[in-house]
């Protein structure tokens, strides 16, 4: 494969020490040799949504994530599933790239790391098929009962979670690689 393909990876959540995070960073040590994975972590950052915010002039925070998410060959979301839903700060970022297009055709992988995670999994699917993200069945994984399968370290313990994990990442250099 040729150069290094760069992955925007966002955490779903906004917990410093988020079960979401270390699978992202787990995954960054795998793909290492790959792909250069920018992991964003700037939800909070984000100003609500707001249509009348939504111009040339987006405010600056919204530009910059709008910006590394264009400059990017795929984009990684890691989220759990909040109160049997996407979580708003999430939501929202995605809301703001809706009339800008940065998901429209781009290679999307969707990781649900959560408790249970199925209702959220399912929500967020539809919002990046509305939005036209390129999201085939193998960049989709739930992975229920998150917290037991990765370590403080950021190592999956879980073998079956690896396996599907790797399978992920196999399908998704794939696909970017196959978009050049």
């Amino acid at each position: 494969m040729n150069a290094k393909k760069k992955i925007t990876a966002i955490c779903g959540s906004t917990k410093a020490g988020s079960t979401n995070l270390s699978f992202i960073k787990a995954i960054g040590e795998i793909v290492a040799d790959t792909i250069e994975l920018d992991i964003f972590t700037g939800l909070a950052e984000l100003p609500h949504f707001n249509p009348d915010l939504d111009t040339e002039n987006s405010p600056a925070a919204v530009t910059a994530f709008r910006d590394r998410l264009r400059s990017s060959d795929g984009i990684l979301i890691c989220t759990p599933e909040y109160a049997m839903g996407v979580p708003g700060s999430l939501k929202n970022a995605i809301d703001w790239t809706v009339s800008s297009c940065e998901f429209s055709h781009k290679p999307t992988a969707l990781i649900t790391a959560s408790s249970v995670g199925q209702k959220g999994h399912a929500a967020l699917l539809e919002t990046l098929y509305i939005i036209e993200a390129k999201i085939p069945q193998e960049l989709q994984l739930l992975i229920p009962y998150a917290q037991t399968k990765i370590s403080k370290e950021n190592k999956i313990t879980d073998a079956a979670t690896l396996k599907e994990v790797n399978g992920l990442i196999e399908a998704f250099e794939k696909i970017i690689h196959h978009d050049e």
